[in-house]
């Protein structure tokens, strides 16, 4: 019988050198590189490339809404992915841009989420088919989607019945992110009764929002997390301009009665959004899409897997059985009848056996025998003298 005892703290009397763990984790991190998915969800017109071009301060993608008013409306909301290697400061980031142009620009919007329902589920497919191959790649690609960011229209007034039904179904599939896109067209205080209207709406719909409580998490993390969880959804601007404010270049917009700079809390929740997205819970997306969103699905697509295959093995047990009757059926003998008490036999063989008729043959006169019987003396002699 195996006993394990519990662990002792002990602190070495020299240096040993583990403490470089984390080092060594760095620089093969660095090496590798980071991967990111990032997808955008919105009705066309709201910015969602620019606001994508001013969060990784790059010409990342081009807009995919129409370009004249001649240019048809798209039928179907598309998925279209884009992929970029971005670098900084030695660190190496994979970037994939999934833009879903089409969305909500019908006049009949029902079941227009459901592509990117379906881009999101197949992206966990395909991830749980690398796991299962028996010859997978020492590091699988991830083509997960990390992150959602939602553009609600800045209508002042609260959430569109469509804008609810779509953020039901993502929120169990991935990490969302709603924002409200070109907040600028708001003043401050209209700015600031949408965002409360909009946060009871989520209340009351019980839509579980990024970020999620976690008791992995610090005190730190989690007062970062309910502050994050109070900004949210994030008024945001976005720009691909640059405008010069106290001689220094910054993203931007200037107009006849004065300018709105990007970078300014004041103007715009832009750096909230920037900081929150990519210091400081990157890497806690990234592992909760693997661990909460992804696992939910790969168990539930495991036991799926395995009542099919117990169902389909009951089925063949069957269908086997039925063969081997029918079989039996098929080639079995003719039933003979039990055997019987030796008695029984000698009785049964006894018996006259029941013919049919024969056709009459003609039979000859019947003799009778001479029967033998004591004459008187006289007469025994006559008959002597006769004979």
């Amino acid at each position: 019988m195996s006993t394990t005892s519990l662990p002792v703290n002990v602190t070495p009397n020299g240096y040993v050198g583990f403490d470089s763990i984390p080092k060594q984790i760095e620089r093969r991190l660095l090496k590798r590189g980071f991967q990111f998915n990032l997808m955008v969800v919105g009705q066309s017109g709201l910015g969602k490339t620019t606001l994508i071009n001013t969060l990784f301060a790059s010409k990342l993608a081009e807009t995919s809404g129409r370009r004249s008013a001649t240019e048809p409306v798209g039928r179907t909301s598309e998925v279209r992915a884009l992929s970029h290697t971005i670098e900084e400061n030695g660190v190496r980031l994979r970037l994939n841009i999934i833009d879903t142009p089409g969305y909500g620009d019908q006049v009949n919007n029902e079941k227009c989420w459901d592509p990117i329902v379906k881009y999101i589920k197949d992206q966990h497919s395909q991830y749980l088919r690398k796991e299962l191959t028996a010859q997978r790649e020492r590091y699988l690609s991830d083509t997960r989607v990390h992150c959602v960011l939602f553009f609600i229209q800045p209508t002042g007034h609260g959430l569109k019945p469509i804008d609810v039904v779509v953020l039901k179904k993502l929120c169990d599939i991935c990490n969302v992110v709603p924002v409200i896109a070109k907040s600028d067209s708001l003043t401050l205080a209209e700015r600031e009764r949408f965002k409360e209207t909009v946060q009871k709406e989520f209340e009351y719909h019980n839509l579980r929002l990024y970020p999620f409580d976690s008791d992995e998490y610090d005190e730190t993390e989690k007062e970062l997390n309910e502050e994050i969880r109070d900004s949210v959804p994030f008024a945001v601007i976005g720009s691909d301009t640059m405008i010069t404010v106290n001689g220094k270049q910054v993203p931007g917009r200037k107009n006849r009665w004065g300018q709105i700079n990007v970078e300014d809390e004041a103007h715009s929740e832009f750096p909230k959004l920037r900081k929150f997205l990519i210091s400081t819970h990157m890497q806690d997306l990234i592992d909760t899409t693997a661990h909460i969103h992804y696992e939910q699905f790969r168990s539930k697509q495991l036991l799926a897997l395995k009542e099919n295959s117990s169902s389909e093995k009951a089925q063949q047990q069957q269908q086997q059985q039925q063969q081997q009757q029918q079989q039996q059926q098929q080639y079995q003998p003719q039933q003979q009848q039990p055997p019987q008490p030796p008695g029984a036999i000698q009785q049964q063989s006894s018996q006259p056996q029941q013919t049919a008729p024969a056709a009459a043959a003609p039979q000859a006169p019947a003799t009778t025998a001479p029967t033998s019987r004591t004459l008187p003396p006289g007469h025994a002699a006559v008959a002597n003298g006769k004979k």
